[in-house]
């Protein structure tokens, strides 16, 4: 991984794969790295360079106080500047609403592939002080604890699916990155509607969805795709379930990519 220093002083983790224009893979809650692998090695095949990051607070990244989710759009942006000042973005789920929310920023982004943000609209969502209470449970060294309150509060996950996954080998991975829950939790707080800088965005979008998906995000999708009229929504049969099919996602965006 190589490491690049953000606006505030913090070294965040990327790496290229392959070769070609750029698309740097922004992942969703608890996802490091490697969860864009296998996008970023697809991507590859079909002559891009696929990047992967480590948002700040997961991995190899650091993650510096005071945190505020212009911080990480801070990170995207120093991420493209060290790949050659311009690249595409693709964006997962509370990475897409990140991705969306850095090039309202100003984040040098050639094109935004956004796949399934969660924005609300509107909609109820989690309490306000949610983001501020996981960071507590961090700093006082009850990273399961987080873990645990962002999977109730935040994605809306049922007591008995928590309680399966706390009893899966996967659970000790999450706490790994319990501290990224509350850089989350901010930022699809912030902007859990679009803000006219994000909406206005002049770069080419794609929204995308899997088929089927979350009712929620259907309806997201189809709102954002309504608030911005020159943005294409185009259904991925392959990705199921919240997922992402990495060689269907890849053939659509190397279709968009001169």
């Amino acid at each position: 991984m190589e490491l690049v220093e953000s606006a505030d002083g913090t070294r965040i983790a990327f790496e290229p794969i392959g070769s070609g224009t750029p698309v740097l893979i922004v992942g969703g809650a608890f996802s490091t790295a490697d969860a864009g692998r296998p996008l970023a090695a697809a991507l590859a095949a079909l002559g891009l360079q696929g990047v992967v990051m480590d948002r700040r607070g997961r991995g190899e990244s650091g993650d510096t106080r005071p945190s505020a989710p212009f911080r990480e759009a801070e990170d995207v942006t120093a991420v493209i500047e060290a790949l050659g000042g311009r690249a595409a973005v693709f964006g997962h789920s509370s990475g897409a609403v990140l991705a969306l929310f850095a090039a309202g920023e100003g984040a040098p982004a050639s094109h935004l592939f956004l796949s399934e943000p969660p924005f609300r609209f509107g909609a109820p969502g989690p309490a306000p002080d949610l983001a501020d209470r996981l960071r507590a449970l961090v700093d006082e060294g009850r990273p399961a604890e987080a873990v645990v309150l962002f999977q109730r509060e935040g994605i809306g996950l049922p007591d008995a699916v928590i309680e399966q996954l706390r009893a899966s080998p996967m659970f000790a991975g999450l706490v790994r990155v319990a501290g990224s829950t509350a850089h989350d939790a901010a930022l699809t707080e912030l902007v859990a509607t679009p803000t006219p800088a994000m909406t206005g965005v002049g770069q080419p979008v794609v929204i995308l969805r899997g088929e089927p998906t979350v009712p929620m995000l259907v309806t997201a999708a189809e709102r954002l795709a309504a608030a911005m009229p020159t943005a294409d929504l185009v259904v991925v049969p392959e990705s199921h379930d919240h997922g992402v099919d990495p060689e269907a996602t890849a053939r659509l965006v190397r279709a968009r990519i001169p």
